[in-house]
């Protein structure tokens, strides 16, 4: 084999595995690429079913109910405009109420469930996730203009 036919082989050699772990990378990064969703937008068919994503909202009053194992319950999200059932199975933060913001992390299944793997709750009195302040102000600018078309 030549000089010349060494290089080039080499090239191609590196040009592949370039390639490879391009590939690979993006890969990785398109798994962990977790989105953010409210409750108006899920049910607007705007998330994906079976893919990890995130559930932003409100904990609605009188909404959570335990299991007798003491770990799964059950709550639902709103965002004052459509709300999402919520299952999560672990142990819930300590800042975690009904009434209060709360971000969930987890999958939508083929019956409107979000099945959460990570539950957040918000810090304090006055702070709620940026994401889900935005989604709330969102749904109510929508249901007020909605309230205002069917007025007309």
């Amino acid at each position: 084999m030549k000089a010349r036919h060494k290089r080039l082989a080499f090239i191609v050699v590196g040009l592949a595995g370039l390639a490879v772990a391009i590939g690979l990378i993006a890969n990785a990064f398109n798994q962990n690429l977790v989105f953010f969703f409210s409750p108006s937008d899920i049910q607007a068919k705007q998330a994906p079913i079976n893919h990890d994503f995130r559930l932003g909202g409100l904990v609605e009053e009188g909404s959570l109910k335990r299991e007798n194992d003491g770990l799964t319950v059950h709550f639902v999200v709103t965002d004052n405009a459509n709300t999402i059932p919520v299952t999560f199975t672990g142990i819930l933060p300590d800042l975690f109420r009904e009434g209060q913001g709360v971000v969930a992390q987890g999958k939508l299944n083929e019956n409107g469930v979000f099945m959460a793997k990570e539950v957040l709750a918000k810090h304090d009195e006055s702070y709620m996730p940026p994401e889900v302040q935005d989604a709330l102000d969102k749904a109510k600018q929508s249901a007020s203009a909605t309230v205002v078309k069917d007025s007309q």
